[in-house]
């Protein structure tokens, strides 16, 4: 196929470790460790789901804990991340930053220091398997107390040399104001952690912009409500601070009411910095591929806009010099050269 997007060289800046998980891995883990699942998350899955008021958050969050449960000893944990890595690799992601917030495994696997030093071996192993380049985001979780968060980002700090690239900020938007986290986030700006909280998702662009003032973030996680403030679009613009959009998980959420909704085109056009990702497929269906689909089949993305989506990824990430060039220059040869084979992957820049 022409300009396949599966050969795309491409970055994938916002995917969370749990809703990561293949379905077909997380029903076999639950028979083999005795966990029974909710009807959503077998029977009816995808679920249907909306986070429009906190009820419906908490279902949500619900089921994110009942897939989490699965997961019992470090072999499950190490394949959870292989086959992560072997999916975002067959997905074109030369570069993955992984989310993890280690309080929601801390009792599984001996305390949060000793999950993330598990973490980060199953990611440096997985990594070299499926030949992509890793890197893990730490988040504190915002509906636990502040004090908590500065934990988090004091143990982030502690694994910057072995593969901790970032400190995020996730869990209900309208539970946890940025301004309570503003000393966690200091200590992980002193550690040269990437800041990349999420805000405008489920709150509006004053939640933006109190990440860009009080916790100084790099990065956004969701961040499409900028829309609604025409001078936010114009300061992400012109300070290019990416914003991770994750069109399909806003649809599934009813952040937006269909994909036509997401403000993909709006953002583009306005010269600020998008990085499409996949958030939780586990709970929302599609993985990488589908949002670019979407921007292309719903927004009518061009060849070079797609391209230029990607480079956006590529630039917006942590990931090593030389793993930026190559995957930029893939990303060149790609738009050049229509007629390439699927899996072409040398001739494309991926990682090899």
């Amino acid at each position: 196929m022409p300009h396949d997007l599966l050969a795309l060289p491409k970055a994938h800046l916002h995917l969370h470790l749990t809703g990561a998980m293949r379905h077909s891995t997380m029903v076999e883990l639950a028979q083999t460790n005795g966990i029974s699942l909710p009807p959503a998350l077998t029977d009816e899955w995808p679920p249907e789901l909306s986070t429009a008021d906190e009820r419906g958050w908490f279902r949500f969050q619900r089921l994110y804990d009942a897939a989490r449960s699965v997961l019992r000893t470090p072999d499950d944990l190490y394949r959870l991340v292989r086959e992560i890595a072997e999916d975002d690799r067959a997905e074109g992601s030369g570069w993955l930053e992984l989310q993890a917030d280690p309080s929601g495994f801390a009792a599984m696997y001996g305390g949060i220091t000793e999950y993330v030093e598990l973490l980060l071996d199953a990611a440096a192993k997985a990594a070299l398997a499926a030949d992509i380049g890793i890197g893990i985001v730490v988040a504190a979780n915002r509906t636990r107390h502040p004090m908590d968060a500065r934990m988090t980002a004091r143990l982030a700090a502690q694994f910057t040399t072995q593969g901790v690239v970032g400190f995020g900020l996730s869990n209900d938007e309208r539970r946890g104001p940025a301004k309570d986290f503003e000393p966690a986030f200091r200590i992980a700006n002193r550690a040269g952690l990437l800041l990349v909280p999420h805000a405008g998702e489920l709150v509006g662009p004053a939640s933006v912009t109190a990440t860009l003032n009080l916790l100084h973030a790099d990065r956004i996680g969701h961040g499409v409500r900028s829309v609604e403030d025409p001078w936010l679009i114009e300061r992400l613009a012109a300070e290019q601070v990416t914003l991770e959009v994750c069109p399909a998980s806003n649809v599934a959420l009813g952040v937006a009411r269909d994909p036509e909704s997401v403000p993909v085109r709006t953002l583009f056009d306005a010269g600020v910095p998008l990085a499409l990702g996949a958030d939780d497929p586990l709970l929302f269906g599609p993985r990488l591929v589908p949002q670019y689909e979407i921007a292309r089949d719903v927004h009518g993305f061009s060849p070079a806009e797609l391209a230029e989506l990607a480079r956006m990824s590529v630039r917006g990430s942590a990931a090593p010099p030389q793993t930026r060039a190559r995957l930029l220059a893939g990303i060149d040869s790609w738009l050049g050269a229509p007629d390439f084979q699927q899996g072409d992957s040398q001739r494309h820049g991926l990682p090899h």
